[in-house]
């Protein structure tokens, strides 16, 4: 498959969200409980909420060569990766791995001295085979439901 990673543009935001809620739905069901995952995404979010969200981020976008947006990666200035997600068609493609990359590439030149992430079940061997260290597992809850993850750091 062929992708190119930019900077996340405004009209990515529906893109976003579709990302997202079918990560979360597709990807992360073999780690989470329905309710977990209804609670964690009940559906995707409204163009105006990931425009709020992302607005003091960096962030990027795999795109595929109609220049649509498959996977996205979060970068916030004191080196905490936010969102990342790769839509359900790409996961395992090698477009994570290249975006994360990117982002560590991005990271370093902005001198962020490390990076921390509470990483998903599910992404969390990804960070630890990156040379991420567990800090610790933690208890989240949404909309009543307790979900867990793991806070993870990396030193540049």
């Amino acid at each position: 498959m062929l992708f190119q990673i930019r900077p996340f543009e405004n009209r990515d935001a529906v893109d976003w969200g579709r990302i997202f809620h079918t990560a979360i739905h597709e990807i992360a069901c073999h780690d989470y409980t329905p309710r977990q995952l209804n609670a964690w995404s009940p559906e995707p979010p409204p163009v105006d909420k990931v425009l709020e969200h992302v607005r003091n981020h960096h962030v990027w976008v795999a795109v595929d060569e109609q220049d649509t947006a498959q996977a996205l990666i979060e970068l916030e200035p004191d080196g905490h990766i936010d969102c990342f997600f790769c839509a359900p068609s790409v996961a395992g493609k090698g477009v994570g791995t290249a975006l994360y990359s990117h982002l560590e590439m991005s990271a370093r030149a902005l001198q962020i001295p490390a990076l921390h992430v509470e990483a998903s079940q599910t992404a969390k061997h990804f960070f630890s085979r990156r040379n991420f260290l567990c800090l610790e597992r933690q208890i989240i809850t949404r909309l009543g439901v307790e979900l867990h993850n793991y806070r993870m750091e990396k030193t540049l």
